[in-house]
């Protein structure tokens, strides 16, 4: 105990945060007086620190090594320009960082300590002009020609998180780094921290703001992915921003490209740190577009649009009568697939053109390369790898994130996915169709996919690592009726994906199931892909791979 009191002494000794160190100074207080609840709550608190990887940092706000703050944000920008530095050491000019944030809580005071820090440290720093999407800051570090960027956002978290991304420029193109840098520059990131008091780095008000043109440039780059056919001016659609800060930057890309403004979930559209109206802002997750399903149905809307909170991520639905409440959010795979498929029709024909998807996302994407001559290739997830596919002119993960526009922006972007939808939901009206009438032509050319997931949350991480060693030990013969027809184990790689703790197997009906442990909670997640004549048929399928890999993991935990 006395360890713990000493660590967390010394933190607040350095924290220039009066509220995290009121917070701290009361656990200490209480800890020290034998209070066993704020013992174990600093040990929680100083026991680790939140590691930094190829995500970069994400975590709750509060005191503490592992809790986001700004005594952790300050070690973590001064570890990363020395990693720039040391990169770029030589005769060339110094390193340009762009900075970019959402409107979480903090987010514009880690911002600020972060373009301080690197301006102190000697590196060019560029903060973004306000809040905005992190679409903006990944097009800001190519359009800049900058060194590297920083975005401070926890995208689609709880309230209380906050994160730090961090991109590479150059020869990365602005994509979200990779290992082994992510190694690195944990590495300088943990000898700041060692040093001790981060009160002791320089600091300068020396930064640059970047004017409204990088802003404006990335509306102009946006809109030109899909302009506006004739036609379209009486559509209706209801956008919701999920209380980011999409709207704000989507509104302008709407009107550049020649769009019908959207009805909009008023109550969602301005940012706000306490997501007031859902209880996860995530539009994955069950009731979070509740309101936009009632907004759409009182406006007889033909769709929906719906970013997450830092404007990465897009969800759609479409009116369904079999659904509950009238209304369907398509599953990523299928947002995926009819994207994928635009931009295939696009560059057929194109010397070296692919497309690209995660490994967990839905084969059927293979089929729409197969389909028009186009390169495809299969990653490990995360945007990390996918933006880094060679020759990709789209690529996509079932998490809802989509790459439309890899000339501008090597990240997954939600706002210029979202054009990208509106125009195909603009031309199937001009032929008297719709989203849903677009699924059902896509199905007729490659087949209709369906896919599924099966998560299993657990307290002990040890069960998943025990699953994991389970099912390698002894690979299952069969999921149900259907047969193994063969068995991947990723952890050594494979090749053109690298090493990934997942199990794939593949079925002698053409079916796919593949297992992994969640890389952000605590689950082992199941990835179901099937493939089938009709709709109904691929569905059914999903269904009874499903209960097959519920029996079978309740069998091995």
């Amino acid at each position: 105990m006395n360890e713990r009191l000493s660590q967390a002494r010394a933190w607040l000794r350095q924290d220039p945060d009066a509220e995290t160190r009121d917070e701290l100074a009361g656990i200490i207080t209480r800890a020290a007086s034998g209070d066993p609840a704020a013992a174990a709550d600093l040990d929680d608190r100083f026991g680790s620190r939140l590691a930094f990887g190829t995500a970069g940092l994400r975590g709750e706000l509060g005191a503490g090594s592992n809790r986001m703050n700004r005594v952790l944000v300050t070690q973590a920008a001064a570890g990363f320009a020395g990693y720039l530095l040391q990169r770029d050491s030589g005769s060339g000019p110094r390193p340009t960082v762009v900075i970019g944030y959402d409107g979480r809580r903090n987010s514009r005071r880690f911002a600020l300590d972060s373009a301080e820090i690197f301006a102190g440290a000697g590196l060019r720093a560029v903060l973004l002009p306000r809040l905005l999407p992190t679409p903006v800051l990944a097009f800001a570090v190519r359009h800049l020609q900058a060194d590297a960027g920083v975005m401070v956002t926890a995208s689609h978290n709880p309230p209380n998180d906050n994160g730090y991304k961090v991109y590479l420029g150059g020869a990365d193109e602005g994509s979200q780094i990779v290992a082994p840098a992510d190694a690195e520059i944990a590495a300088h990131i943990q000898r700041v921290a060692d040093a001790g008091d981060v009160g002791l780095l320089p600091r300068s008000d020396a930064y640059e703001v970047a004017g409204e043109d990088v802003v404006e440039a990335y509306i102009a780059a946006t809109a030109a992915v899909a302009p506006a056919p004739f036609g379209v001016q009486e559509m209706r659609w209801v956008y919701t921003a999920m209380h980011g800060v999409g709207w704000e930057t989507f509104s302008r890309v709407v009107k550049a490209a020649g769009y019908p403004a959207p009805r909009m979930v008023d109550a969602q559209r301005d940012p706000d740190p306490t997501f007031r109206t859902v209880s996860f802002p995530n539009p994955e997750e069950p009731g979070a577009m509740d309101l936009a399903f009632a907004r759409a149905r009182e406006a007889d809307a033909e769709f929906i649009i719906a970013n997450d909170p830092d404007a990465d991520r897009l969800a759609v639905a479409i009116p369904d009568a079999s659904a509950e409440g009238g209304w369907r959010r398509l599953t990523g795979n299928e947002v995926g697939l009819l994207l994928g498929w635009r931009a295939a029709r696009a560059a057929q024909g194109q010397e070296g053109a692919s497309l690209a998807c995660s490994l967990v996302s839905s084969p059927g994407l293979g089929a729409v390369a197969e389909r028009y001559g186009l390169d495809f290739h299969e990653t490990l997830t995360g945007f990390k790898w996918i933006s880094r596919a060679p020759g990709m002119v789209f690529g996509f993960e079932e998490a809802l994130g989509y790459l439309v526009n890899p000339g501008t922006v090597r990240d997954k972007d939600g706002i210029s996915a979202a054009v990208a939808l509106l125009g195909l939901a603009a031309e199937a009206r001009v032929r008297e169709s719709s989203i849903a009438g677009l699924l059902d032509e896509l199905g007729s050319e490659i087949g209709h996919f369906a896919s599924g997931q099966v998560s299993v949350r657990v307290d002990d991480l040890s069960l998943i690592a025990g699953t994991m060693s389970s099912l390698r030990a002894q690979p299952p013969a069969s999921f149900g009726s259907r047969a193994v027809a063969s068995a991947e184990d990723l952890a050594a790689g494979d090749a053109g994906v690298p090493a990934g703790d997942v199990l794939r197997y593949r079925l002698d009906d053409g079916s796919r199931v593949i297992v992994r442990p969640s890389g952000t909670e605590p689950k082992l997640k199941v990835y179901i892909d099937a493939r089938g004549d009709s709709p109904a048929a691929a569905a059914s399928a999903v269904a009874e791979l499903e209960s097959a890999v519920r029996d079978l993991l309740s069998e091995r935990r």
